[in-house]
């Protein structure tokens, strides 16, 4: 045991020897008292002894003990504050470091408990901003009579960063992608605040251009400077059967030519939205040859940085555009035709980019992936693949 326990001892045994050294020299003189008063004052002396020894051990032990549990008591309902964490010491060392340890040790616990009551809080909010972006997001997709779109998103964590839309207005069919820097509430914030606002535009404009660029306007204020999503918008006309695309510092634009058989990559650029003020000299629409059988990919950066490995140690190979441009070109047609559709190369990519990951994958950012085809006059969707992938083509990773 340690010292403060060694003095105890040594102070009961020189209360316990003084008291019986009293009685054993005085016993003499208290004959000379009636036997019973003898006795009582035998008695009285080991009565203060006892009482000496109640207050050291009271005043070693008990006392920060009681004052310990208190404290606990106290955590238990809790209603622990900072100023009860300051018990006053004990004149025995060994209580002291014992009183320390769990002094430091309920600290830790109060704290732990604070981040839970708080981590709970940001949970639940997160829960209603999913709730919030489903219901804006999640539906269903507006059908294109000449087009065959497929459109999925898979966040990396709760809240969506990249996500699809298709919006109609009049005879055109606005079909966009993007991806918005930052993290958590603020991007998932300029998620819901530019698909609010392409909504609106597109009742006004119908260039893309004019449709971003009106858009950005109203973003740039009212967002921090380092907040910005990078958007690719195609714009089909129904009636004119031609197809436009507008950019915002995205990813390329991949299209399938069925003629040739190959892909190409369209060059996307330009600023992304919420990077300058203005942009309406910058921005630009230009005219894609979309013919029939042609397909179309948009897609977020979440898939050409896909990583090989279940974490980012420097060993770790991307996807990268080559890849993704082949995994194109290899989609195999459709059974009865002689051509790709959009679901026959969206699920090769789905299938692909899933082997590419692996087992104990790591989806270390959003992915977003549309496909959209020019359907023919004779296409029938009872012909074409199911949109669902069965599970043998897949590793781990799925939509």
């Amino acid at each position: 045991m340690g010292s403060s326990w060694n003095l105890i001892n040594v102070i009961i045994f020189i209360i316990v020897v003084i008291n019986f050294t009293i009685i054993w020299f005085f016993w003499d003189s208290f004959s000379t008292y009636q036997g019973n008063v003898k006795y009582t004052l035998a008695g009285v002396s080991l009565f203060i002894e006892a009482i000496l020894i109640m207050i050291l051990i009271h005043t070693f032990y008990k006392r920060p003990i009681n004052d310990l549990k208190h404290l606990i008591q106290k955590f238990y309902v809790w209603e622990l504050k900072w100023k009860d964490i300051n018990i006053q010491k004990s004149k025995n060392q060994d209580v002291n470091y014992i009183i320390t340890f769990f002094v430091k040790t309920l600290d830790t616990l109060k704290n732990i408990k604070d981040e839970f009551f708080h981590w709970k809080e940001i949970k639940w909010e997160v829960e209603i901003w999913k709730e919030i972006q489903w219901k804006m997001l999640g539906k269903k997709l507006l059908e294109i009579p000449s087009l065959n779109v497929v459109a999925r998103s898979r966040p990396a964590w709760e809240i969506w960063w990249d996500s699809y839309d298709i919006i109609q207005q009049w005879d055109n069919y606005y079909i966009y992608v993007w991806d918005a820097t930052g993290h958590w509430v603020w991007a998932g914030f300029i998620m819901i605040m530019v698909n609010s606002l392409i909504s609106a535009f597109t009742k006004v404009f119908i260039s893309g251009a004019q449709i971003l660029a009106h858009t950005n306007q109203i973003l740039k204020p009212r967002v921090k400077a380092n907040l910005l999503m990078s958007l690719l918008l195609v714009r089909w006309n129904e009636k004119d059967k031609k197809m436009y695309m507008t950019w915002a510092g995205h990813e390329y634009l991949m299209i399938f030519k069925h003629k040739s058989q190959k892909c190409f990559r369209v060059k996307s650029g330009w600023v992304a939205l919420g990077m300058i003020k203005n942009i309406h000299k910058l921005i630009k629409e230009q005219q894609i040859q979309f013919e029939p059988k042609d397909i179309i990919v948009l897609y977020s950066d979440g898939i050409t940085e896909a990583i090989n490995r279940p974490t980012k140690d420097w060993k770790e190979e991307m996807l990268w555009e080559d890849n993704l441009q082949r995994i194109i070109e290899e989609a195999p047609n459709v059974e009865w035709q002689k051509n790709k559709s959009a679901r026959t190369v969206f699920n090769h990519i789905s299938i692909e980019l899933s082997r590419f990951m692996g087992y104990k994958h790591a989806q270390l950012d959003d992915i977003t992936l549309t496909t959209i085809e020019y359907k023919t006059d004779d296409y029938d969707q009872n012909l074409d693949i199911p949109l669902e992938i069965p599970n043998t083509f897949m590793t781990e990773w799925k939509w």
